[in-house]
């Protein structure tokens, strides 16, 4: 009887369908943007930049939607927060 569970146990680990699971997919993780290239700078007065990490509402996109590394989403955030402050960006909208 303990046999045939082990025997289950190995059957239902090694058919090779839990990549095909969908809902337990690996994701691939996203490439920091300002990282991956070097000559890109991010300036807190250029809004059109800063477009790509707001959402459209004028919140600030998480690390997981942006992509970007910690170091960068906290100057992708101070950036966005200064813009604020200038007018280059609002601070929300309806």
């Amino acid at each position: 009887m303990a046999d045939k569970k082990q025997n289950n146990k190995r059957n239902r680990n090694n058919n090779g369908d839990e990549d095909f699971n969908p809902r337990f997919r690996k994701m691939r993780k996203k490439v920091c943007p300002l990282c991956s290239d070097k000559n890109l700078v991010l300036d807190y007065k250029n809004g059109e930049q800063l477009r790509k990490y707001i959402n459209d509402k004028g919140k600030i996109l998480p690390r997981r939607a942006t992509g970007a590394c910690a170091k960068h989403q906290r100057t992708i955030t101070l950036a966005v927060k200064r813009a604020r402050h200038i007018a280059v960006l609002p601070f929300s909208q309806n």
